[in-house]
């Protein structure tokens, strides 16, 4: 839809009706935008193609920003949508459980195949990723661990993830396992890792990903 720069635009940000976080908005010419994924300064390539995938082939209005320290991906959407969509947790959780039930069998078979030592950077790395892209609730080597080895579909302390984190979180999560192993055979089989979801559960999360450039790295 638009190639904007910073300058173009004015970014504030809304309350959560539910959470203490804010909400970023875009406004641009009256239009009004929601943040769906950032990407660094060096990641220009990923993002121009993640948008290019939004908005050409599967007809979403969105505006990429370039900004001197990133890029981000912002969907259009009606201010009377923002408080309806922000209080939609009961949507969002099934998406973050199946998020971390992904990320759990990266890290186990990094532990599995190539050992501690390994096992140990991927948790140094990834902790880097949460406090690089600010999610709350991970910012620490021992709030990582415990996303590591917590049971997402039984645990009461689900994070309180936006939308824009968990893509972030399965963006950054293919780069790493991809720096692993050498290969993306750890991103194929998604419905087999999350046999344990309700089937309407894994069917959401299945067609949320669908949905978004993601299903081509996440089968």
């Amino acid at each position: 839809m638009f190639i904007l720069k910073r300058q173009d635009v004015e970014i504030s940000s809304i309350q959560h009706p539910k959470r203490e976080q804010q909400i970023p908005i875009l406004n641009y010419q009256g239009q009004t935008f929601r943040l769906l994924s950032v990407f660094a300064a060096n990641q220009a390539e990923e993002a121009r193609a993640f948008w290019r995938d939004l908005t050409d082939n599967r007809g979403k209005a969105c505006v990429l920003l370039e900004e001197p320290d990133r890029y981000s991906i912002w969907g259009k959407i009606r201010l009377e949508q923002l408080a309806t969509d922000a209080g939609s947790d009961l949507k969002i959780t099934p998406i973050t459980q199946a998020c971390l039930l992904l990320l759990q069998a990266v890290y186990i078979d990094i532990e599995d195949l190539l050992g501690n030592r390994q096992a140990g950077l991927f948790q140094k790395d990834l902790t880097d990723v949460f406090r690089q892209w600010h999610f709350p609730g991970a910012d620490s080597p021992q709030a990582v661990k415990n996303l590591l080895t917590m049971d997402p579909l039984t645990s009461l302390q689900i994070p309180a993830w936006e939308e824009h984190h968990l893509i972030t979180l399965l963006q950054e999560l293919h780069r790493l396992g991809k720096e692993y192993f050498g290969n993306t055979n750890f991103s194929q089989g998604v419905k087999d890792t999350l046999q344990d979801m309700q089937p309407g559960e894994l069917n959401q999360f299945i067609e949320w990903l669908n949905q978004s450039p993601l299903g081509k790295l996440w089968r």
